[in-house]
């Protein structure tokens, strides 16, 4: 199983795809036909479709700069292609509110108590994370937890922003049920990322930013294409069984008789408690502060009639000011030291002949997509900022043709 690939973005070897007619794969000429479109027109395609459900200027700007970023990280699940389905979608249905008041239930000197009203997370974050960031480059430590929030993007753009003002930050969130307890069966806990952000004097911090499950839905989706079966131990049926039929685990999973299993997979073998109690970790810091729902109260369907619901989650933020314990300056220097030491350790013959840290992969995808002029639009995306400039208001005024259209 390639942890590289699962964790940290990194492209190993796939099975052969079938040939094209120029002589590559299928695959390689589908990718070579995606238009490249800038950063900054993206951005403001997103800002504009914001401002269109209600989304104030301020917070459009914060909620397309949280998307953007995970483009130019690389991060395609959680960029442009979220826009739609997680966040317009969800506001159409109405379990997901444009422009909601963040309201501070407790606060402290140095901890604070949230609640999003089920506005979008993508502002709702970057407020608790500025908030913690205050707190501590004041009293030297700031915690914020949130109730009531919705998805609020890649988690690591958080950790980040308490990186980049120099300050060690974390932050965690629940999702809908999705990891089997380890010798259980039921989808019980979110994918629930434990996200750190550690400053460096490399040109980019070191940022964990990754689910606590082995496997994710997306993932799955991109085995079927390759036609390859899932690795043994990230998916357990209800029968206990370790799946490895990819097609198959996708239609039960839909069925809901397919559970994912937390990192070190199921069973104990390979230590999959230890996954499985951060991902617990990051479910109870989401909703033991907060009183909030997990679970079937989260999955976002009413079962019942199988409508939309909303889907009230938690969010943790944690930012610690490095300068009151240690020059930062210095600190980054030690930092960067470690993590150019274990860069530069002896690689496996058997491996791509280099070793990543953390955040590393991200900053690759941002240095060659700002070469190329910025992100691959693949048709299905097109065919989503098509639709969206099609039905939301004043939007077909301001983009009659877009880039790839001919």
């Amino acid at each position: 199983f390639a942890i590289g690939s699962s964790v940290y973005g990194v492209t190993v070897p796939a099975s052969p795809a079938k040939k094209a007619k120029n002589g590559g794969s299928a695959e390689e000429e589908e990718e070579e036909a995606d238009p490249i479109l800038d950063f900054d027109y993206m951005k403001k395609f997103m800002y504009e479709v914001f401002l269109s459900y209600g989304v104030t200027p301020e917070r459009a700007e914060i909620c397309s700069d949280v998307l953007i970023e995970s483009d130019k990280r690389g991060i395609d699940s959680h960029g442009l292609g979220r826009l739609k389905p997680i966040y317009c979608d969800r506001m159409d249905n109405g379990i997901l509110f444009p422009d909601k008041p963040i309201d501070i239930l407790k606060e402290t000197e140095t901890t604070a108590l949230l609640d999003g009203n089920l506005g979008l997370g993508l502002y709702i974050g970057p407020y608790a994370m500025d908030m913690a960031i205050a707190k501590a480059k004041k009293h030297g430590v700031g915690f914020v937890a949130v109730k009531n929030s919705t998805h609020y993007g890649i988690a690591g753009y958080y950790a980040t922003m308490a990186a980049d003002a120099g300050c060690i930050g974390l932050t965690g969130t629940n999702a809908r049920p999705s990891i089997a307890p380890t010798f259980g069966v039921e989808p019980m806990l979110g994918t629930n990322p434990l996200t750190f952000g550690i400053p460096s004097d490399d040109d980019f911090p070191f940022v964990i930013d990754c689910a606590t499950s082995t496997n994710q839905r997306g993932k799955i989706e991109k085995y079927a294409r390759e036609g390859v079966p899932t690795p043994q131990g990230a998916v357990i049926d209800l029968e206990g069984i370790e799946r490895t039929d990819t097609e198959g685990i996708l239609r039960d999973m839909v069925l809901g008789k397919c559970a994912l299993t937390p990192v070190g997979g199921a069973g104990d073998k390979m230590a999959g408690y230890k996954g499985y109690g951060w991902a617990t970790t990051v479910e109870l810091l989401c909703t033991a502060i907060q009183s909030g729902p997990w679970g079937e109260d989260v999955c976002g369907i009413d079962r019942a009639t199988g409508k939309p619901k909303p889907m009230p989650l938690g969010h943790f933020f944690l930012a610690i000011d490095i300068e009151p314990l240690v020059g930062l300056d210095t600190f980054k220097k030690n930092a960067g030291g470690l993590l150019r030491a274990l860069r530069g350790s002896t690689k496996s013959p058997a491996g791509p002949g280099r070793i990543w840290t953390a955040g590393e992969p991200e900053n690759d995808a941002r240095v060659e997509r700002t070469g190329q002029g910025g992100m691959k639009v693949p048709k299905s995306l097109q065919t989503n900022m098509i639709k969206l400039r099609d039905v939301r208001p004043g939007l077909k005024e301001k983009y009659e043709k877009l880039p790839f259209e001919k």
